[in-house]
């Protein structure tokens, strides 16, 4: 499969673009573990176009994890545009890498972005839509791609003649989440109209799709039965990035890997906090870091103590200590099964 001239080989995995969760620290985990294409969070063009710092921080990306996709959301057609520009200009207004992708977010359901006519808030207004990707492509030389939803509501599924107007105003490849926006996140991903996408024979551009892939089976028979090119997963990565080794595995043996002991995951914990503070300092590092801390040993026995310490320690010693404490108590306990945390904001 290729984005444009990016290839990404056969059936490749992605990471979705989650705010609050796909930063360096948790992207340079997911690659570790074999994510082929990552996307930054997504990332608000009004706060872009002004100046914005939290916005612009989210432009900063790393050599190793190309390649990557800067995401950007808004519904301001020329804020957009000016968004569009400055991520292609990444690496100059941010430092790093830069983007080697542009990705339209025409997906996410928070009401807080939908309610202002971005996100999924555009499935509304199929033409701006349109417009705006134009727009986008003519005023960029990276591929751009688009991620979104089948429609606003199940009387508004729209999605097999949108993929065709997306794909023939220049987009590159298309994601598409199984569900309307006004399902948000409830009820069990459609992925008959992602396989009908796919099987328009007017479509040329690549499939990636998206929602409640949260093991190596799923992840098999959306290849086999949806014929779609790529996967994207999103919140079943979190507490779990390791699900794209398993995945991987999986497709290439047909056998499932054993469960990631206590020890491993600990040891992933460190390396993963660690990342997180050199990125972002000691201070927020740690705090950023309890969603994760907590979520790495959902499932172990009599462990509610030891996770009070983990979500509230401010000192990096006594977290790495009591990481160790983990390991040398429950080391030899097996590993309960990873499980997936379905509340947190994704671009989809």
């Amino acid at each position: 499969m290729k984005i444009g001239n990016i290839d990404l080989g056969e059936k490749p995995l992605f990471l979705a673009p989650m705010e609050d969760v796909t930063d360096a620290s948790f992207r340079a985990v997911c690659k570790e573990f074999g994510a082929d294409m990552m996307y930054t969070e997504f990332v608000s063009s009004d706060g872009l176009v002004r100046d914005a710092a939290k916005a612009i921080a989210k432009l900063r990306t790393y050599d190793y994890e190309a390649p990557i996709g800067i995401q950007i959301y808004g519904s301001i057609p020329e804020a957009m545009v000016e968004a569009a520009e400055m991520a292609e200009n990444a690496a100059e207004i941010a430092g790093g890498h830069g983007a080697d992708v542009i990705d339209i977010n025409f997906g996410c359901p928070v009401n807080k972005i939908a309610r202002r006519g971005a996100g999924s808030g555009m499935m509304k207004e199929p033409d701006k839509m349109v417009q705006i990707t134009k727009m986008i492509t003519d005023a960029v030389r990276l591929p751009v791609t688009v991620k979104t939803r089948l429609g606003w509501d199940e009387d508004s599924k729209i999605i097999v003649e949108l993929a065709e107007r997306l794909q023939d105003v220049g987009i590159s490849a298309l994601t598409i989440h199984g569900r309307t926006r006004c399902q948000m996140y409830t009820g069990v991903a459609d992925w008959t109209l992602i396989g009908k996408v796919k099987e328009n024979p007017r479509i040329r551009i690549p499939i990636i799709g998206n929602g409640d892939i949260n093991s190596p089976q799923k992840a098999k028979e959306a290849f086999d039965r949806y014929g779609v090119d790529g996967i994207m997963i999103g919140r079943a990565t979190y507490g779990h990035p390791w699900i794209f080794r398993e995945i991987r595995h999986y497709l290439d043996t047909g056998e499932l890997l054993p469960q990631m002991s206590v020890t491993e995951r600990v040891s992933l914990a460190k390396r993963h906090l660690a990342k997180s503070i050199e990125f972002k300092g000691e201070k927020v590092g740690i705090l950023e870091m309890r969603r994760h801390l907590s979520c790495y040993f959902k499932g172990l026995p009599d462990f509610k103590e030891t996770r009070l310490r983990l979500v509230t320690l401010t000192d990096p010693e006594e977290l790495f200590a009591t990481l160790d404490m983990v390991a040398e108590r429950w080391g030899t306990t097996e590993a309960p099964a990873a499980t997936s945390i379905y509340d947190v904001p994704e671009s989809l």
